[in-house]
């Protein structure tokens, strides 16, 4: 092969073009090819599919025919038209063998002390905070009998059913007053 000087030389170009080599026919399949004659380069370049060799490997269908074959019909001007088109959804079919699945949430224990406790009712379930009572438990009738014995006998011993510290506290529910706990002291 030879080299291309910059003077031009116009044997080297015409031996480069006619080897093919320019034109890029080495690799590249398709319909051009270089004329013989005085004018060595191609009319027009390739088309991109003869380029990238696209339907080489894969044939274009012959395109379809409107008739009875490919569902066409003909409307009342003579043109071809689709038929209209019903798509359904299919029906599920009961299982005989389905399991029924059912959430369950337990609640932790609730420790109930002597102030009011947030918690979901379990009779009514809202989200409460409980009311409270007092009520006279062993702590209470313990230190009433202690101070009995010391000598406070003229209604001092009494004090003990007055005091809310030394009582037995139950929690209700504001909404539907149902007994949720109870707090013993002793």
């Amino acid at each position: 092969m030879k080299r291309l000087n910059g003077g031009g030389d116009v044997h080297g170009v015409a031996d480069l073009v006619s080897s093919g080599f320019a034109l890029g026919k080495m690799s590249v399949p398709g319909s051009y090819q270089a004329a013989a004659g005085p004018s060595a380069v191609p009319t027009a370049p390739p088309s991109y599919e003869e380029t990238v060799a696209v339907n080489s490997y894969y044939p274009t269908p012959p395109a379809p025919t409107p008739g009875p074959n490919t569902g066409l019909m003909t409307g009342p001007d003579g043109k071809g038209m689709n038929p209209p088109a019903y798509y359904t959804q299919p029906v599920p079919v009961p299982n005989a063998n389905a399991i029924a699945v059912q959430t369950v949430y337990v609640q932790q224990p609730i420790s109930f002390y002597d102030r009011p406790v947030q918690m979901c009712c379990p009779s009514c379930n809202k989200m409460i905070v409980t009311q409270l009572s007092y009520n006279a438990g062993a702590l209470t009738w313990l230190s009433c009998g202690s101070l009995c014995l010391l000598g406070c006998i003229a209604g001092c011993c009494f004090i003990p059913f007055c005091v809310d510290a030394l009582q037995d506290v139950d929690h209700h529910c504001p909404n539907c007053k149902a007994l949720l706990g109870t707090y013993k002291r002793l």
